[in-house]
């Protein structure tokens, strides 16, 4: 076994994967506008299921919402194993060290902070995220914003997951300017 506890490695040794998210659909203004109408609650209760002019435009809305939703999930433009890079799918990973957004399926590193940059992690919920039920996360560092994820679905666990790594990457790098860790 090469970790003394299975699963926990040192950053000193690893970077090693916490946490992958994909973001949902209300990361991009269109999904975002499409949330909105979605969100209307007009309507009436027909023997206890309720329709609402919400729900029957996202019935409507289905063939020009999936090909947006494909797009993001389809690493290379025009075919999934050859052609250019598509910028619009990636994914959120926390790891022991940072919190980044990667081009998904090894297409790199896009932009990332580490778990020392940041102090606090607020949820921002955009018009039309909402419905998804999606977010912005906001990396502050004091009041300065230093990182922002955008569309997060079910932000409050990913953000929970990020404040517990936080405080782990932060205390450990106090215990070792003090001496105590290795």
């Amino acid at each position: 076994m090469a970790q003394a506890i299975a699963g926990v490695v040192s950053d000193r040794q690893q970077e090693t994967t916490i946490m992958t998210v994909w973001p949902s659909i209300a990361a991009t203004a269109y999904g975002r506008w499409w949330g909105r109408r979605f969100e209307n609650k007009l309507g009436i209760t027909l023997f206890g299921i309720p329709i609402t002019v919400g729900r029957l435009v996202a019935l409507a809305s289905i063939p020009f919402v999936l090909p947006i939703y494909f797009h993001m999930l389809i690493p290379r433009l025009p075919f999934v194993f050859l052609g250019a890079s598509n910028p619009g799918c990636r994914r959120y990973q926390l790891t022991n060290r940072r919190v980044v957004v990667e081009q998904a399926f090894g297409g790199g590193e896009q932009q990332s902070v580490s778990l020392d940059r940041f102090d606090s992690v607020e949820i921002d919920v955009l018009p039309g995220q909402g419905w998804y039920p999606a977010g912005d996360l906001i990396f502050r560092n004091g009041q300065i914003e230093t990182f922002r994820l955008s569309g997060v679905p079910h932000p409050e666990a990913f953000k929970r997951t990020c404040l517990k790594a936080h405080s782990g990457f932060v205390g450990v790098q106090k215990a070792r300017d003090m001496g105590v860790a290795v």
